[in-house]
């Protein structure tokens, strides 16, 4: 039975309508999968368009003229030369060179738009809260929803509801008047396809979402195909695959630690944690590495599972598993040991007591399909 106290978003009637099988996660009863279930789910996506309720996550706008620098101040990233309706990956770090969490910041002039994990938010508005200075207006958008829409169909669907979408290309943000509505889209999302991201003002929520929903090409998909379609396309997912243990270094995200920002750029360093990530960046030292893996047998391997060597040796763990719909056969992302981080390396997951060999491959394990323009 689900607790009564989990938040429910903008969208749940419609869940509930649709069939959707509710869990709870990260504080809210959010849909896990729908009667198509996860795997048609997942392969609807990668064919047409799935819309994704994700209004649990945290939306907030960051008001003032410093506002960009002082973001900086947390972030390996360069924000103040962000271009006004740009959007960008960020990390925020700690002072030991750990990932507190990563997120999304877009410029609109006048404010920045930021977008959070979902189990971190009250974590990272705290963070914000303490290290911003007073001049830094921190404005919480809890009455949004926040719906993505992802897909090849994506962009063909939002285009017909929404025509000014059409020009935009991977990363940009805008404001926009969608059926009356204020809402912020940004050409982006998580599954390593073509798609939008949507924050709409909760009380017209359920009207644009039925609009979608009403688009032959669309169909909701739930939490379960979300986190197999982001796993396939190579992409963490906070508290699995990155977590305040974590540095972007061992993590392979080098190439969200902006060149400003590292030694020699104009900025260098100033975020927490700078000394030890700019110190593995330049020595390539350190004692594991997240990497990708599929399996040479039928059987999917699921976080926590073991890894060895051909010795026997424990050489590291996995973080992420799925059956990978789309290519036919088990793939997983882990750390091991940075000796055995080398491509086509055979390593051996146990699972219920026998160890299943593994090939180390590079990510991601899909193509992805940002239109870049």
């Amino acid at each position: 039975m689900i607790n009564s106290n989990l938040l429910k978003t903008p969208c749940y009637d419609l869940h509930l309508e649709a069939g959707g099988k509710m869990v709870p996660f990260a504080g809210y009863e959010m849909p896990v999968q729908y009667a198509l279930g996860v795997k048609k789910e997942h392969l609807h996506t990668r064919a047409q368009a799935g819309l994704f309720d994700v209004s649990h996550m945290g939306q907030l706008k960051l008001i003032g003229k410093n506002a960009a620098a002082a973001l900086e101040t947390l972030v390996p990233v360069d924000i103040i030369d962000l271009p006004q309706g740009k959007q960008r990956y960020a990390l925020f770090t700690n002072e030991q060179g750990g990932l507190l969490d990563d997120l999304m910041v877009s410029n609109f002039g006048d404010h920045l738009f930021v977008v959070v994990n979902a189990a971190c938010k009250a974590q990272d508005i705290a963070h914000l809260k303490t290290n911003l200075p007073e001049d830094i207006e921190i404005e919480l958008l809890e009455d949004r929803a926040l719906l993505a829409l992802q897909g090849p169909k994506a962009a063909e669907v939002l285009k017909r509801l929404l025509p000014e979408s059409a020009d935009m290309i991977f990363m940009d943000s805008r404001v926009v008047n969608f059926e009356g509505a204020e809402c912020i889209i940004g050409r982006a999302g998580y599954t390593g396809e073509d798609g939008f991201e949507i924050s709409i003002p909760a009380e017209r929520a359920e009207h644009i979402t039925r609009l979608l929903l009403a688009e032959k090409e669309v169909e909701w998909v739930g939490l379960g195909a979300r986190d197999s379609l982001r796993l396939e396309s190579g992409l963490c997912l906070y508290g699995h695959d990155i977590d305040q243990t974590t540095t972007p270094v061992e993590a392979s995200l080098l190439w969200a630690i902006s060149k400003v920002r590292r030694t020699g750029g104009e900025r260098e360093g100033g975020f927490p944690g700078a000394e030890i990530i700019l110190e593995q960046i330049a020595t390539k030292e350190v004692t594991r590495k997240r990497i990708g893996m599929l399996g040479l047998g039928k059987a999917p391997v699921r976080e926590g599972a073991e890894l060895f060597n051909s010795d026997g040796d424990m050489i590291g763990v996995v973080t992420s598993g799925t059956a990978g719909p789309s290519k036919g056969y088990p793939i997983a992302m882990g750390y091991v040991e940075t000796k055995y981080a080398v491509l086509d390396t055979e390593i051996f997951a146990e699972v219920r007591g026998k160890k299943l060999p593994m090939l180390i491959q590079k990510m991601p394990f899909v193509t992805q399909r940002y239109h870049r323009g």
